[in-house]
C-alpha cells in the first residue's frame, strides 16, 4: 500500500519502480502478458486501452491490489462494479478478467466487486494530469475509499 501523504506522482513512480513498468508503456503497440511456456503473449493495445491505461494504474495505486494474475483479476472486478465509463477496452479487459479470477480465487474477486460498489473509478473523469499532484489519500477519497466498508 501506499501511504496516503505520499502524492499519486510518487505513488505512481514507486509503483512503477515494483512492477518493472514506465508510463512510456501507454504508447506501445502491443502488451506483453507474459508466457506460456516458451510463447510470448500478447496482444495489441488499442486507442481505448491506451486511454484506460493510465486510470487503471493510478487505480492500482489508490486501491493497493497487486499486479499478478490474482491481483489484476481483482483491479478489474473493483473497476467492473464501479464503473468503465465509455473506456471500452477496460469493459472487456476487465470482464475477461475478472472472469478467470472467479476460477482461481472467487472469494477475493467477490470483496472486490463489492467494494468496487461502494467506489467509483476515475473512468467516469478521464485522465488529468493534476490527478498527479493530489495526495493518495486525496486519491482515494476521491474514490470512495476511505469509506468504511470500501
Amino acid at each position: 500500500m501506499y501511504a496516503d501523504a505520499n502524492t499519486v506522482r510518487a505513488a505512481r513512480a514507486e509503483y512503477f519502480a515494483e512492477n518493472g513498468f514506465s508510463d512510456a508503456g501507454y504508447h506501445e503497440s502491443w502488451v506483453k502478458v507474459g508466457k506460456l511456456g516458451p510463447i510470448p503473449i500478447a496482444f495489441p493495445s488499442s486507442a481505448s486501452r491506451k486511454r484506460a491505461v493510465p486510470l487503471h494504474d493510478l487505480h492500482h495505486v489508490a486501491t493497493g491490489y497487486a499486479t499478478t494474475w490474482t491481483g489484476e483479476a481483482e483491479i478489474a472486478a473493483w473497476e467492473l462494479a464501479g464503473g468503465c465509463g465509455n473506456h471500452l477496452a477496460a469493459w472487456v479487459l476487465n470482464t475477461f478478467a475478472m472472469t478467470y479470477g472467479l476460477v482461481i480465487a472467487p472469494r477475493r474477486i467477490y470483496r472486490a466487486f463489492k467494494r468496487g460498489r461502494k467506489s467509483r473509478t476515475l473512468y467516469h473523469t478521464g485522465w488529468d494530469e493534476s490527478l498527479l499532484d493530489l495526495s493518495v489519500g486525496e486519491l482515494r477519497q476521491k474514490l470512495g475509499l476511505d469509506r468504511a466498508g470500501a
